[in-house]
Formats: structure tokens, sequence, C-alpha cells
């Protein structure tokens, strides 16, 4: 009897010979001169919290760029490039005195807005000074942050303001936060600001990440499967979640990702039902980092740091690695997305609507700024109202 040869069968889906990954440089670089890094400095940002701006020379980064934050001693905020226009010496070890900050070489002083006021080691303490500016950013001060306009000074628009923040309930006042609310984990987050942006219409992952898979991390009422609807608005993608109670009620979540970082997100906790309590913006520091920080309505201090997530009652930096292992938050699926999510290796399904959605919006803004247009949501007006958002958790029924 003659032995039957057996064909061997490749294995197929393998990861050998995988193309190398890659991502959406359009939408994640933000860089000067990036097409996202020029849409992004087409508007303001916050930068640090009014508290951060003292007569101590701090360093922070934004969108990829080293700068350095300073109040001088009549309160006025400055951001100025980090490098002493005369020789290069970094201003972090500058003076902060009574008109601006002074470099630590040879004393050259500058203003808030940049302008050389004194050469002291020239003669008459620098005839030409006014020829000198060091290169620096408009700052304004505004409910509770400074906030920075880093793009062409002929299109600077208006700082806007929000209706949330501006019509207050007997009792309430604005607090301001920098611990990541939102983000699930440390203030800086090493990875992209794309990849939470995105997560801001992704209304599917409460269910499991915060609920089934992880546990319950906000309330109960997350865990039920919602319907689900997006709607392209003015400002970006909103977001829509309906969920039956078991008394008969309906849960309507309603939640925005606005233009150019807002995070429009209601509270999860449901402590109480109505408009929207909180705006928080994610500030990409660059290509691989983000930072968010949040402004609410409060009626007693503390209480926007209520909000950050919490697992068997411990915040992300009190967790064991096998508890950051076993019960992951949205910090963990982010960031181990990679530097910048490789959209290369993606493959969307039905749930990832809102996503398409939003990039498309993204892009298409992009292209507007590339042809000279002005990207929506900017201003010129200062007498224009407060932009409103419809977010909030509504109980009805």
């Amino acid at each position: 009897m003659n032995a039957r040869t057996i064909p061997i069968v490749p294995d197929q889906g393998t990861a050998y010979g995988r193309p190398a990954p890659s991502h959406k440089k359009e939408l994640t670089e933000v860089g000067p001169g990036t097409p996202m890094g020029e849409l992004l400095r087409r508007y303001w940002h916050p930068i640090g919290l009014a508290a951060d701006a003292t007569d101590t020379p701090r360093q922070v980064r934004v969108l990829g760029e080293d700068l350095i934050l300073f109040r001088d001693k009549q309160g006025r905020a400055g951001l100025v490039y980090p490098h002493c226009a005369h020789r290069g010496t970094s201003l972090l070890y500058g003076k902060v005195e009574e008109n601006g900050i002074r470099c630590c070489y040879h004393g050259w002083l500058f203003s808030a807005d940049g302008r050389c006021l004194e050469q002291p080691c020239e003669p008459e303490g620098g005839k030409f000074r006014e020829k000198v500016r060091q290169p620096w950013y408009p700052v304004q001060e505004q409910y509770g942050l400074v906030w920075a306009y880093m793009g062409p000074p002929e299109k600077k628009p208006t700082l806007p303001r929000y209706e949330a923040l501006e019509n207050l309930d007997p009792g309430e006042f604005l607090e301001a936060n920098d611990r990541s609310i939102g983000g699930g984990g440390p203030q800086i987050i090493d990875c992209n600001w794309l990849q939470h942006y995105e997560n801001l219409v992704d209304p599917f992952h409460v269910v499991v990440l915060h609920s089934t898979f992880s546990g319950t991390q906000f309330v109960e009422q997350m865990a039920l499967m919602p319907q689900v609807s997006w709607d392209k608005v003015e400002l970006g993608v909103r977001t829509t979640s309906v969920r039956q109670l078991d008394d008969g009620k309906t849960f309507r979540r309603v939640s925005q990702a606005a233009i150019p970082t807002l995070r429009v997100i209601p509270s999860p906790r449901l402590g109480k039902f109505g408009r929207v309590e909180s705006l928080g913006w994610i500030l990409p520091i660059d290509d691989h980092h983000f930072r968010i920080y949040v402004v609410g309505r409060v009626s007693e201090a503390g209480e926007l740091a209520k909000m950050r997530s919490r697992q068997n009652g411990k915040l992300w930096e009190e967790l064991t690695e096998e508890e950051h292992r076993a019960s992951p938050g949205d910090y963990e699926a982010m960031v181990s997305q990679g530097k910048i999510a490789r959209h290369s290796e993606e493959h969307l399904a039905t749930s990832d609507r809102g996503i398409v959605m939003l990039r498309r919006f993204l892009q298409g803004q992009v292209e507007a700024v590339q042809r000279g247009e002005d990207p929506v949501g900017v201003s010129f007006d200062p007498e224009a109202p407060p932009v409103f958002f419809d977010a909030g958790n509504f109980l009805e029924g």
C-alpha cells in the first residue's frame, strides 16, 4: 500500500512580511508648517493655569515648540522663545522684573511682548535696542487659564467665551484643573493628541472598557448598550447615546468633539442631569504627548477632581503595574496604540462612524486653511456671543 502524500498547507495570515505601519501625518503632526499644526495655530490654546505664570520662568512645550512662560512684576503674563536674541542663552535662567524678563548672560531685558528694553553692556543702555525683538506669542487670561495664540498675527481671532462657563447657577463658581480629567492617566500623556480626540466620539468603549471589561469605573447605567447616532455640526461631531433604563425612563447623553481640541463631555457619574458642566481642551504638546485642561462650574472647591476615573477606588497613579494590566482604562487603551496610532493597520467598523466623520471634518478644515480660508470657529468680533453647546445628560419619561 502506497503511502499517501498529505499536502502541506502554508499558514495564512501570519505577521511575517507585513508592510511597515503608517499614520495620517496630516491629522496627527502638529509642529510648525505641518498641515494640522497650521490649522491648530489659527486658534487660542490653554498653555497653563493662571497660577503657572509667576515671577519664576517656567518652561512649556506647545505644538512642538519650547517656550518660556512668566509674569512680570506688574502682573502681565508673557510667553517668549527660550533663546535670548543676543547670544542664545535660555531665558529659563532669566530674572523676572517689573517690566519683563532679564537674561542672565548679559542682562538684556525683554518685555512680555518681546521688546528689548535694556542692553546694559552697550553704550547708553543700547542705542539701537528698539531694533531687537525677542520672538513672542500673544497671551490672554480667562477662566483661570493662560491662553496663547501662535498663528499668523494678521489672522489672530478673538478669544472665545463659552455659554457653559458664563451662565452660572446660584452658588456655582468656576474651577480650572490640569490633572488630566478624561485622560485616565498622568498629567502628561505620552501619545498623540488625536488618539484622545477620537475617543470623544467613541461611546461604545464606555460599555466595554469602563464597564464590562475593567468593572464599573463610572456608574452602572453606563454599562447599558446605547443606541448611538452622530451628527456633523458646525464645530465638529456631536454624539447622542440613548439608553433605556430599568425604571422605564430614557437616559439621553449628548457630547461633542469640537474644533480645535475641545472635549464637550458631560460627567459620566450622573450626579445631576442637565447641560454639560465642564469643558476640556486637549493641548498637543508635540506629536507624541498631550495634556488636558478642564474648566467647570462647581459648588465646592475640588469638585472637578472627583471627575477623574477610579478603579477599585484608586486613581491611576495609585495602581500597581499588575492592576493597570488587569483593569485598563483610557490611558492604557490610548497609549498602547503607539506614540502615534498605526492608521494603516486599522479595520474600522460601523461603531467607528463617529471617528470617520471626525477625521473628515478635520481634513476639511486643514484643506480650508491650505486654500487661504479661515477655518470654522474663529471670530474676529470682540462682541461675539458665547459659544453654545447642547451637550449634557438628560433624563426623559
